[in-house]
This record gives structure tokens, sequence and C-alpha cells, in this order.
């Protein structure tokens, strides 16, 4: 896949120290922290919920659906958190690289 074009012809290059300390990037890590922080806190717990629980509680091995067991259903349900995560991080994900390519291009401007 071909990478998007977004430095301006005639700039001879970026000063990331510049852009690293503008107040637009900082609000922009605050966002972005904003959102990891959180998804990745939830994700690890939901993760390691699993063998606590089937280690020290005996609630998930009590019958849910027939002889089908509430750990079955729990570690199904870790798959598709999986996968929403990973949707829901791709599509945030995109977004971050489209701020962080304007926060570029209004530096870029600044010279």
């Amino acid at each position: 896949m071909a990478q998007k074009e977004w430095i301006p012809s005639g700039a001879s290059r970026i000063d990331f120290e510049q852009v690293a300390d503008s107040d637009q990037f900082r609000q922009f890590l605050k966002r972005k922290r904003k959102f990891l922080v959180p998804m990745t806190i939830f994700f690890m717990v939901f993760y390691f919920l699993l063998p606590i629980c089937t280690s020290y509680t005996k609630f998930l091995n009590t019958p849910a659906i027939g002889d089908i067991s509430w750990t079955w259903i729990f570690a199904f349900s870790q798959f598709v958190m999986v996968w929403v995560l990973s949707a829901i991080y791709v599509r945030k994900a995109n977004s971050f690289d489209e701020e962080a390519e304007q926060i570029i291009r209004d530096q870029l401007k600044g010279e």
C-alpha cells in the first residue's frame, strides 16, 4: 500500500522537537493517552479474569447451557472482545494518524 504524501513540496525538513514542544501536540498526546490507557486496562482485566476466576472460584464451572459451562462462554467472549477492541483501535488509530499529520502540516506552515 502506498504511503500518503503529506509533507508539502519545498519543505526541507521537519523540526520534530518543535512539533513535540507545541501545545497542539501535547493536547494530541493527552487525547491519545485518554483513549489507550482505559482500553488497555479493560483488556488486561478481562483477559486475566478467566484464569483467576477458574483457579480461585467455582462459579465459572457451573453449567450455563446444557453441559457447556460458563468457562467456555467466557473464553469464547474473549475472542469476540479481541476482535471488537481491534476494530475500535484501528478506527481510532486512523484518526490519530490523520491528526498527527495535521499537526506536522501546521508546524510546517509556521516555518
